[in-house]
């Protein structure tokens, strides 16, 4: 199996202790292997998807048995936009785990699998009633973007009225919350409210996760100027012009010769459903590594395979 590089300063005593333990069943030198990998998916797949990518197949091919594993290859694929392997990965962990934590990114793989209405279905679901409220709030996201995607923009934005949207408390899912109410209002048209929610998207976002900023500054005619880039630009049109000039001469220098020689010779988501806005407005909102994976696929009938479109996250 080819490897690929991993920096020395990785030991991968980095991961999560729960993850850790899940190695334990390995043996030890493979359980280091794995965990190194798992590392340098967490640390690319923001800044480089593909390279995270990679590393998590690397991971899956050594460990495909360990649920951290078959998580993180579902998020690494996820990253990538392969939508129809990022499900089976997740569906895989689910299985193993039991856990309900991933419903809401495999409502989103069918969001990006062009099922929006099974998005939805998962999100009137009994297993939104066992989810954390950061997870039901992520799945009230879920359900207003495939509300979008089905043109039902006023049903997408009852969607995300809720009391979390209402609370003035900074909360880890505000900015997102508040961003994605935003923009539903301005694609409805409702500029006036689009342009406050952004500014309290704004407030929340401290670590910026949202480009609200930029929003509420198109919003505003506001154009940022950068000004290391117009200094380049003043230096390369400083450049431009003496070569300009020196070519000119050149051709002048060039024409005199010829005259010269001339004389001695002679040119870069209609309303929402009763059944699953009650269950929101109530506040709840690849294929297989190898062979031995077989038995985990005969369990869940739908493998989720499917064309996955690029389609921007709500």
């Amino acid at each position: 199996m080819k490897r690929l590089p991993i920096p020395d300063d990785v030991t991968g005593d980095e991961i999560d202790k729960d993850v850790r333990q899940e190695l334990q069943s390995l043996p030890k030198g493979l359980a280091e292997e794995v965990s190194r990998n798992l590392v340098m998916v967490a640390r690319l797949i923001d800044e480089d998807p593909e390279g995270a990518y990679a590393y998590s197949r690397i991971a899956l091919r050594l460990a495909s048995r360990v649920a951290a594993v078959r998580e993180a290859a579902g998020f690494a694929a996820y990253a990538n936009q392969k939508f129809s392997e990022a499900l089976a990965e997740f569906r895989a962990a689910r299985r193993m785990t039991g856990s309900v934590e991933l419903w809401p990114v495999m409502a989103d793989c069918e969001r990006g699998l062009g099922r929006p209405e099974k998005a939805l279905e998962m999100a009137g679901a009994p297993e939104v009633q066992k989810l954390d409220k950061a997870s039901q709030v992520e799945m009230r996201l879920v359900a207003a973007g495939a509300r979008r995607d089905m043109d039902q923009l006023d049903a997408a934005i009852v969607t995300l009225q809720s009391p979390e949207l209402a609370s003035n408390s900074v909360q880890p899912w505000s900015a997102r919350l508040r961003y994605a109410y935003a923009d539903a209002l301005l694609a409805a048209g409702r500029e006036g409210e689009a342009r406050e929610w952004f500014a309290k998207a704004v407030e929340s976002d401290k670590d910026g996760s949202t480009d609200a900023s930029d929003r509420l500054a198109e919003m505003d005619g506001v154009e940022f100027v950068d000004a290391f880039a117009e200094d380049e630009d003043d230096e390369d049109g400083e450049r431009a012009q003496v070569t300009v000039s020196e070519e000119a001469g050149t051709r002048v220098a060039a024409d005199e010769d010829d005259v010269d020689d001339d004389a001695d010779d002679v040119e870069l988501a209609d309303v929402v459903t009763d059944d699953v806005d009650d269950d929101i407005d109530g506040g709840d909102l690849q294929e297989d590594v190898d062979d031995e994976d077989d038995d985990l696929d005969d369990e869940d009938g739908d493998d989720g395979t499917g064309d996955a479109p690029v389609r921007p996250q709500s």
